[in-house]
């Protein structure tokens, strides 16, 4: 009885013949020798695992990492194959490894993550649009025409025509405009408002300024609102200077202190 996986191979040179291997491996317990044969086989077909990788190479994805992915789907159908059932391995691993490979797509390349029947019609009007306009006459194809190719609704197909762009992003430090006056996508974004501080601040002591004395509620108007000076303040009502700074110490600490005992209170 032969001890390692065969290296007898099919017509593809990349389909080695490990019947026996593999029903060996169903009747062994597990250990050493078990854990050892399971190698072989993985090693054995490791080729065809690559082959299935080159298939995605043009989408995004480095190929070494389409390859460990691949290598993981290999590894699952490897353990999951049922020789007594007697289809052969290489039926049931190439849609296994398949399999892994577009679950890794959809689960981990999309910049923005959308639903996975969005992308399956995103897929499907892809493969249309290519398939029209190499058949059609040089001009993107029409959703209508898009439609009647694949049998999907005109709406189905600007759901899968508005996740086309989905798949990547583009860079914050894309250069939008050309030239020494060019600017940048992060050019563009907006940035928070100072004065949204300012106008919570402000609603939150209307209240309390409305509670105050009429004399106390003008001499902040003056001060704050019409930027006079405590002199001049003191000049229009017939007080001192020393009263004016006396009154809008004492008029702005008792606000502040009414205002965050409010603010205790809601939390």
């Amino acid at each position: 009885m032969p001890t390692r996986a065969s290296t007898r191979h099919h017509p593809h040179d990349d389909a080695p013949d490990t019947a026996d291997a593999f029903r060996r491996l169903a009747v062994l317990p597990p250990g050493a020798e078990r854990d050892a044969l399971r190698g072989e086989i993985v090693e054995a077909w490791l080729p065809m695992a690559d082959r299935l990788a080159g298939r995605f190479r043009s989408r995004g994805e480095s190929f070494d990492d389409l390859r460990q992915v691949a290598a993981l789907g290999l590894v699952k159908a490897v353990d999951r194959y049922d020789p007594g059932l007697g289809n052969a391995f290489e039926s049931y691993a190439v849609p296994t490894i398949t399999g892994e490979i577009k679950r890794h797509f959809r689960d981990h390349m999309w910049t923005l993550h959308v639903p996975r029947r969005v992308q399956e019609l995103r897929n499907r009007v892809r493969s249309a649009s290519q398939d029209l306009s190499l058949a059609g006459s040089g001009r993107p194809p029409t959703v209508a025409e898009i439609a009647e190719h694949t049998d999907l609704s005109e709406e189905d197909v600007r759901t899968g025509q508005g996740a086309l762009d989905s798949f990547t992003a583009l860079s914050l430090d894309a250069e939008l405009t050309s030239g020494d006056d060019g600017y940048s996508l992060g050019d563009t974004l907006g940035a928070p408002d100072p004065a949204l501080d300012t106008v919570v601040d402000r609603e939150a002591v209307r209240e309390r300024l409305a509670a105050l004395p009429e004399r106390e509620q003008a001499i902040l108007y003056m001060r704050f609102f019409g930027d006079m000076t405590q002199s001049s303040i003191a000049a229009e009502l017939g007080i001192s200077q020393m009263h004016v700074s006396r009154l809008i110490s004492r008029c702005c600490g008792r606000v502040r202190e009414q205002v965050m005992r409010d603010q205790d209170d809601g939390g």
